[in-house]
C-alpha cells in the first residue's frame, strides 16, 4: 500500500528501512520509537498507518545516511536531552570557543549513540545508557539514563485527565518516565555545574499553528523570556491574562521560556489545518527553583535561573540553511543536585486529539484555559 507524506505509514516505512523500530499499540493508536536514537518517540498517530503523523521526521537525513559531527536533526516528537545548552556549564560547546552556531554541537550520547533496550512489549518500552559528558568548564560527569515510554489507551485518558472525550474524538497518548543518575565518584553542585533532564517534542508545523503556554499571573518576575535568538517580533507573540500565544509556522527561528516561578505544568498547540490539538503535561519540581540557564553566553551571572517550560519555532539560519522546519514544546526538570548514586526523575505526558473544533474546544478550555476559537484567532 502506498502512503502519502504526512501519514504515519509513510514515516514508519522510511524509519524501518534504516533502523530497528519498536511500536506501541492501543486500539488504533500507535507510537514508534528507535532504540538506536536514544529510544526517542519518532511519531504517533490516532488512526493506524493511514492516520496523520504528529511527529516531525526528517526524511532527507534518513535517506542520505550521512551523519554530521555537529548535530543530526533526525526529528522525533519526544527526545531526551541534557541541559543546559549555553553558559559556563553547557554540554554543547567546547571550552574557550565562542557560543555561536558554528561551534555548537550535540553530544553523541543524545544524538547518534544507540541505547540498550531493557524491556519491550506492546504497551511499554524501557531504554538505558551510561555515558560521560564534559561541560564547558571542563568538569566530567558520569551519567546513567533510564527512559520508559508507555502508551495510554484512549479509553483510559479520563484516568489521567479531568475530561470526558466526545465519541467523535480520535486520540493517541503516552507517558515517558526519564531518570538521570549520578553514576560517578563526585557530587553534582552549583560549583561543578548541575545537569537537567530536557525533553524536546518536535511536531509538524503549518502556517496557522499556535502554541499556548499558560502562566501564573500572580507570581513575581518576567512573564516570558523571548530573546533566546533575538527578540520575537510582536506579531508572533502575545501575552495576556495568564496566557502566552506563540506562532509555530516553522518560518522564523525563535524561542520562548517561562520561569519555574511562573510556570504551570501544561502547554499545548492547535493546528487548524489538520484539526489537531496537542497537550503536553509535565512534572514540575515544586521543591526547587533551580533550573539551568540555556542562554548562549560564555559566562552567565545566574546559571541556575533558567526556564522550566520552553517552546521553539524553527526557521532559516544565518547561513541560509534550516534544521527543519518544525516546532517544539519543551519541558525541563530542575537542576540535578545529586550526590553519588542519587537519581533525578522527570515525567512527561503527551496527548494528541483530532476532531471538529466544537468537540475539541471543551478539551482546550478544561486543560489549557482557552477555547479553540481563542487559539485560532490569538495572533491574527
Amino acid at each position: 500500500m502506498d502512503f502519502e507524506k504526512g501519514q504515519y505509514g509513510y514515516d514508519l516505512e522510511i524509519l524501518q528501512k534504516h533502523y530497528s523500530t519498536i511500536e506501541l499499540v492501543a486500539g488504533a493508536s500507535r507510537i514508534v520509537m528507535i532504540p538506536e536514537l536514544q529510544g526517542r518517540v519518532m511519531t504517533s498517530t490516532t488512526n493506524g498507518s493511514d492516520g496523520f503523523s504528529f511527529g516531525w521526521v526528517n526524511h532527507e537525513i534518513f535517506q542520505s545516511q550521512k551523519l554530521s559531527k555537529q548535530f543530526n536533526p533526525f526529528g522525533g516528537e519526544e527526545r531526551f536531552w541534557i541541559g543546559p545548552e549555553g553558559g559556563q556549564f553547557s554540554y554543547y560547546f567546547d571550552y574557550g570557543k565562542p557560543m555561536q552556531m558554528e561551534n555548537w554541537r550535540v553530544p553523541a550520547a543524545i544524538d547518534t549513540m544507540p541505547w540498550e533496550v531493557i524491556e519491550a512489549n506492546q504497551e511499554t518500552a524501557t531504554f538505558q545508557k551510561a555515558f560521560n559528558l564534559d561541560n564547558y568548564s571542563g568538569t566530567n560527569f558520569q551519567m546513567e539514563v533510564t527512559r520508559r515510554v508507555t502508551i495510554i489507551d484512549p479509553i483510559e485518558i479520563s484516568d489521567f485527565l479531568p475530561i470526558e472525550l466526545d465519541k467523535s474524538i480520535k486520540a493517541v497518548a503516552y507517558e515517558s518516565l526519564n531518570q538521570l543518575k549520578n553514576s560517578g565518584s563526585t557530587d553534582w553542585n552549583e560549583q561543578t555545574g548541575m545537569p537537567s533532564i530536557w525533553m524536546l517534542s518536535m511536531y509538524q508545523p503549518s502556517p496557522e499553528v499556535t502554541i499556548v503556554v499558560p502562566y501564573k499571573k500572580d507570581s513575581e518576575g518576567p512573564v516570558v523570556t523571548d530573546d533566546y535568538f533575538g527578540k520575537v517580533p510582536a506579531e508572533r507573540i502575545k501575552s495576556e491574562d495568564g496566557f502566552i500565544y506563540f506562532k509555530a509556522d516553522g518560518k522564523l527561528r525563535s524561542k520562548i521560556g517561562v520561569s519555574p516561578e511562573r510556570a504551570i505544568p501544561v502547554l499545548g498547540s492547535y493546528d487548524p489545518v489538520n484539526k489537531a490539538l496537542t497537550i503536553l503535561i509535565c512534572l514540575l519540581d515544586m521543591a526547587s527553583n533551580k533550573y539551568v540557564n540555556s542562554s548562549w553566553e560564555e559566562v552567565q551571572e545566574a546559571p541556575f535561573k533558567g526556564d522550566a517550560i520552553n517552546a521553539y519555532n524553527d526557521g532559516p539560519l544565518e547561513n541560509g540553511g534550516q534544521l527543519g522546519p518544525f516546532y517544539e514544546l519543551e519541558s525541563s526538570s530542575s537542576a540535578a543536585e545529586l550526590k553519588m548514586g542519587e537519581i533525578k526523575t522527570h515525567i512527561q505526558r503527551t496527548f494528541h486529539f483530532e476532531g471538529s473544533e466544537e468537540a475539541l474546544s471543551p478539551i482546550a478550555e478544561k486543560l489549557l484555559g482557552v477555547s479553540i476559537d481563542q487559539l485560532t484567532n490569538a495572533l491574527t
